[in-house]
């Protein structure tokens, strides 16, 4: 089978097409013909130094989500699942290739309805975006801060908060991200790329009570400095390269609640079936700007890097 191949950490360059074994599904597992593979932050980062939740050493067959169709079966696990449209984790790596083999248990069938496509760009994100929500408890008429909103987490995020009756502000980098979302019915949106942008923030609202923080860093620190009394912080990414420097004691004095969320398995599973239900529902839209072909994951890590993309970035195969 087509795969790209993760043979040392560097650049997106170190990304390269070969050929690989084909999977077989042994005892308990489900062989997947892969239509979509989902590419996140956090994987261009294990490419570059090896960092993040991801284990293993190159060389390796990179990729943590995809989508297809069931087309094989191992023992003990019921031959009526072939034919099945899924969505997948592969624990961490493999998922850059036409085939995947898993445990039978880690699939997600796709609601009737709901395009495979946006059922894997919802796979991480949308799960993610569903336990924030969650997490933070949200109520109607709260001010909530989005970072990052044209990304994948971000522009669901904002859907989510709307949904709960929450006013949202958007903030996202450049101006092409910043029209994107505007387009996409949000009404108050500003540029993190200017000075200025918290001035903004504050004229429009007078401040927020709860930051969806996905980026980190001085960003991080500068949406902290615009919480309410009794405001909730909820860090869940570092795509500035590092968690934002939060003293707790301030935070403590300031009456705001410093929340990086997290979920055991069954719940994770939970708020991804909870993802791709809205969506089935018509009540969730996820996000996706650009689709590279398998062969050119490369460029695609390349993209994601440079900060030029906007919601999520899929891997197709045809």
């Amino acid at each position: 089978m087509r795969a790209v191949w993760l043979r040392e950490f560097g650049g997106p360059e170190v990304l390269v097409p070969g050929p690989a074994p084909d999977p077989v599904p042994g005892p308990g597992q489900v062989l997947i013909e892969v239509a979509h593979a989902n590419i996140t932050f956090v994987e261009t980062m294990f490419r570059s130094t090896g960092f993040g939740p991801f284990t293993g050493s190159p060389p390796l067959i990179p990729g943590n989500g995809v989508g297809g169709v069931i087309t094989e079966v191992g023992a003990g696990v019921d031959p009526a699942l072939v034919g099945r449209r899924v969505v997948s984790g592969t624990g961490g790596s493999g998922g850059y290739a036409e085939r995947v083999a898993v445990d039978r248990d880690a699939p997600y069938e796709v609601p009737t309805g709901l395009p495979l496509d946006q059922a894997v760009a919802l796979l991480a994100d949308g799960r993610t975006a569903v336990m924030l929500v969650h997490a933070a408890r949200l109520r109607r008429g709260e001010r909530v801060l989005v970072e990052a909103a044209a990304g994948g987490v971000g522009s669901l995020l904002t859907q989510l908060a709307e949904a709960a009756g929450a006013r949202v502000v958007a903030a996202a980098g450049g101006a092409r991200k910043v029209a994107l979302l505007r387009d996409r019915g949000l009404d108050t949106v500003v540029d993190y790329r200017q000075p200025d942008w918290p001035d903004r923030v504050r004229a429009a609202t007078g401040g927020v009570d709860v930051v969806f923080d996905g980026v980190g860093g001085q960003l991080a620190r500068d949406a902290f400095d615009l919480l309410a009394p009794g405001g909730r912080m909820l860090s869940f990414g570092l795509a500035s390269g590092a968690w934002a420097d939060l003293p707790t004691g301030l935070a403590a004095e300031r009456e705001v609640a410093l929340l990086r969320p997290s979920a055991a398995p069954a719940e994770l599973r939970a708020f991804t079936e909870r993802a791709l239900a809205e969506a089935a529902a018509g009540r969730l839209r996820p996000l996706i700007g650009q689709r590279f072909p398998l062969d050119r994951a490369a460029d695609a890590h390349a993209a994601i890097e440079s900060r030029a993309t906007v919601g999520k970035t899929l891997l197709d195969l045809p």
